[in-house]
């Protein structure tokens, strides 16, 4: 199976956000590369770690949507991982170069979810595209309606 071609073009000189010129969509990136200690015995980055980067993707767009996941705690709610999937088109390796591109998915009354799409920083070949599906939890660790600054973190992502 072949990845949707991904052609980021940088949007408004601000090199965090680029709109994908086959989907239009925009995506917000942040720059990695991967860590020996990532890889396994076949010298290529151990599928588990794509969640870090996942991670990684979203605590930065957050953090730069002004709204970091540690006021989001300080506010009173955590947003645990309730789901997630991915699907690997091709293996990153030792020191590789990376483009993780977050983007706000959908925004339900007490879930919330994030796509992501990792890109060779050299290629540009699409490496790994994913989703993560977050509850919304309050400070007993009960469900709750999603709270008004990440609702405005959603309605205010670039479009």
């Amino acid at each position: 199976m072949r990845p949707e071609p991904f052609v980021p073009e940088i949007l408004d000189d601000e090199r965090r956000f680029v709109r994908d010129k086959t989907g239009g969509l925009v995506w917000h990136r942040v720059f990695n590369r991967s860590l020996y200690a990532e890889t396994d015995r076949s010298k290529v980055v151990y599928h588990a770690n794509f969640l870090r980067y996942f991670e990684l993707g979203r605590c930065s767009l957050m953090r730069d949507m002004g709204y970091p996941y540690r006021q989001v705690e300080e506010s009173g709610y955590v947003y645990p991982v309730v789901e997630m999937g991915a699907n690997f088109y091709q293996p990153l390796y030792y020191d590789d170069p990376m483009w993780i591109h977050t983007r706000p998915a959908h925004l339900e009354r007490v879930r919330v979810s994030f796509d992501y799409l990792i890109t060779h920083e050299e290629t540009g070949a699409v490496i790994c595209t994913g989703f993560t599906k977050h509850c919304s939890l309050n400070r007993s660790g009960r469900p709750t309606q999603v709270d008004a600054q990440t609702v405005s973190m959603w309605k205010s992502f670039p479009t």
